[in-house]
């Protein structure tokens, strides 16, 4: 008795076992031998999560230990040409036969019954889809207005075909992991009145914004794993969030608020957001990376992390603290050309452009004489002022070649200065940060303009937008 109770517990301990991994079979006939990946979606990549070699009888067998996050996964068959989508949620002991002469119409999944709708919708979008395409492709080759009129409205009524399937799953099955997914899909519904006054517009674009993320829950791993998220997140923050960085900050700490319940998707958002942000396409956007580093990276959040990924970003926000938008930049204590110390600070100007350069410095060749006519013609005479750094290559002395530029280009009225090597080490003995630290100088020349007050305006610009910048600045500033 005590034998067959020591079989049955182990028998229910490998069951246990084996219903805390995933194993996803293959069987595809056309095939008699190559590798198969199971992969899943990672915004609009592909990536790898198991493989398996197909045998003489087209079986492959993916297999692992721990559970898969469900999502949109793709079994790709050898040659990469053919791709299987299935969804993987709670079940994961999964069989997938196929016909490759026709995968969307003869491909039978059993073991998951969240892919019986999934199929069945993948089938519908299939008809309708090539549905769509041909009344596009009619409208466009359209000689008269009736043709146009006629594909124009077969187009509208296959499209509302499949809006209407789309509204039947998530009414009819509403609990399903399909009706999850075309709920995150899914846009705002919008009047259909179009917009009369400004106001409309306004209240049409605040209607959009607040109902954007209706669909989507921040607590559910699975959207993550869909092709159609991070377009979501992309749109969201680089087309319809205000770019401006107290209004992003607020709305990322907000979102991964939500998340915090759900590693995975904390996880993902962390790391959107910080290399999204790392390299802003906007100016002034920096300060949402310095805030993601500061409250989230440099408290042990990220741990997942390796260590030269930790490194890399505490280096970079280390080099944008000191000279984000908005805020004073710091004091610079150097020489001028004639070896008297010259303080950024003693520049008294309504605006004073900060140039880091370097006479050998190709780039700098070029665009300093710009910059020094733009400023002769133009800036001048409304009181700019600039202060320029020489930023020479460790491994050279450029002071001699600095000199003789500032001659030859006759650069007499801007206020020149250099750092020695003596007051480079004697700041580094005192751990004191470099200019180049201070003002994020990785290239040259760099460029910053600041107000009165010597906060920072603009930065790392060309002349061309900082001539923009203070047309701007001089038009808003006039009394006229």
């Amino acid at each position: 008795m005590k034998k067959y109770l020591f079989v049955a517990l182990a028998l229910l301990l490998v069951q246990i076992v084996s219903a805390q991994g995933y194993q996803v079979s293959l069987k595809a006939p056309a095939f008699k031998s190559g590798i198969a990946y199971l992969t899943h979606y990672w915004g609009t990549n592909l990536n790898v999560v198991d493989s398996a070699a197909i045998n003489s009888s087209g079986v492959g067998i993916f297999k692992g230990p721990e559970k898969l996050i469900g999502g949109i996964y793709v079994v790709v068959l050898p040659g990469k040409q053919i791709r299987i989508e299935l969804l993987i949620d709670k079940e994961q002991q999964i069989s997938i036969t196929t016909d490759t002469s026709d995968v969307i119409n003869k491909t039978v999944i059993t073991g998951s019954k969240e892919n019986i709708p999934y199929q069945q919708y993948q089938k519908f979008v299939a008809s309708k889809g090539k549905l769509l395409q041909e009344e596009r492709m009619a409208f466009a080759m359209s000689t008269t207005k009736a043709d146009s009129l006629l594909h124009e409205k077969n187009y509208n009524l296959y499209n509302g075909q499949l809006n209407d399937y789309r509204e039947g799953v998530l009414k009819n099955q509403p609990k399903s992991m399909l009706a999850v997914l075309l709920s995150a899909m899914k846009e705002p519904d919008m009047p259909k009145q179009s917009p009369v006054t400004h106001q409309d517009t306004l209240n049409y674009y605040y209607n959009y914004r607040n109902h954007y993320w209706d669909g989507v829950s921040f607590m559910d791993e699975r959207v993550i794993r869909t092709p159609f998220f991070i377009k979501k997140i992309e749109q969201y923050y680089g087309e319809i969030l205000p770019q401006a960085p107290d209004s992003i900050i607020k709305d990322v700490d907000y979102k991964l608020l939500l998340a915090r319940s759900c590693p995975e998707m904390y996880k993902f958002l962390l790391n959107w957001f910080t290399d999204n942000y790392i390299n802003p396409k906007y100016m002034g956007q920096d300060a949402i990376f310095v805030h993601l580093f500061e409250k989230y990276h440099s408290k042990g959040i990220s741990n997942w992390l390796n260590e030269k990924q930790m490194e890399s970003i505490s280096r970079r926000a280390y080099m944008l603290m000191s000279n984000l938008v908005g805020e004073k930049g710091a004091d610079l204590q150097l020489l001028d050309s004639t070896g008297k110390p010259s303080s950024l600070y003693n520049v008294q100007a309504d605006f004073t452009l900060l140039c880091f350069w370097d006479p050998n410095c190709g780039h700098c060749k070029e665009e300093v004489p710009r910059l020094d006519s733009i400023y002769r013609a133009s800036w001048k005479k409304h009181g700019v002022k600039i202060y320029a750094v020489l930023t020479p290559d460790e491994k050279t002395n450029s002071k001699p070649d600095w000199v003789n530029y500032i001659k030859e280009h006759n650069l007499s009225d801007w206020t020149n200065v250099y750092q020695t090597k003596e007051m480079e080490l004697a700041d580094f003995a005192a751990q004191k940060p470099s200019f180049r630290q201070l003002y994020d100088v990785t290239l040259t020349p760099t460029l910053y303009l600041l107000d009165k007050e010597k906060r920072i305006i603009g930065k790392r610009l060309t002349w061309q937008q900082l001539n923009d910048l203070l047309e701007v600045k001089w038009k808003t500033s006039s009394p006229n």
